[in-house]
């Protein structure tokens, strides 16, 4: 069971989001203290010294700090807005990649063509396609890896694949 845990935590996709997660929030922290000291200083500043953290209506003896939520409002819009920006900017790079590789095929088709062998480029793209790292289990349909011999979703022993490895 150790091992297994180990194995899980070790994973990139796990590591990555521990890391997305404790950037995501320092990076809160940021935008909170550009709000609360910065940009909400200066619209009180523009609208006349009003200070927005006070902002409440009393109702009785409780008070409801509406105030905050316009600076938890603000909180969200930019970090919202950076999360755009960034995915935006990962979409235009992940296209260019496309691109590229798009052209790095063109030129293995035309070496091919000079040699006298005549392929298309989907014949190319078949032959660069990395093998599988992934399989799905024909019992519970989970996603597994490409070598496992027992899905460890529904532990059935995949007796096929396994014969197909041996070879």
């Amino acid at each position: 069971m150790f091992k297994e845990f180990k194995e899980f935590i070790a994973r990139g996709n796990v590591m990555d989001l521990a890391v997305g997660i404790i950037i995501g929030g320092a990076f809160q922290k940021i935008v909170t203290s550009l709000v609360n000291d910065i940009i909400m200083p200066a619209i009180s500043a523009i609208t006349g010294k009003v200070d927005y953290s006070s902002l409440a209506i009393r109702i009785g003896e409780v008070s409801i700090n509406y105030g905050n939520f316009i600076g938890a409002i603000l909180d969200f819009l930019i970090i919202a807005f950076t999360i755009f920006m960034v995915i935006r900017y990962m979409n235009k790079i992940n296209k260019k990649f496309g691109e590229v590789k798009e052209q790095e095929l063109k030129k293995i088709e035309k070496k091919l063509k000079k040699k006298g062998k005549k392929a298309e480029v989907s014949e190319v793209k078949e032959e660069v396609k990395p093998e599988p790292t992934t399989k799905v289990c024909p019992y519970c349909l989970s996603e597994i890896n490409y070598k496992a011999t027992r899905c460890p979703h529904c532990t059935s022993e995949l007796v096929e694949q396994t014969k197909e490895i041996a070879k």
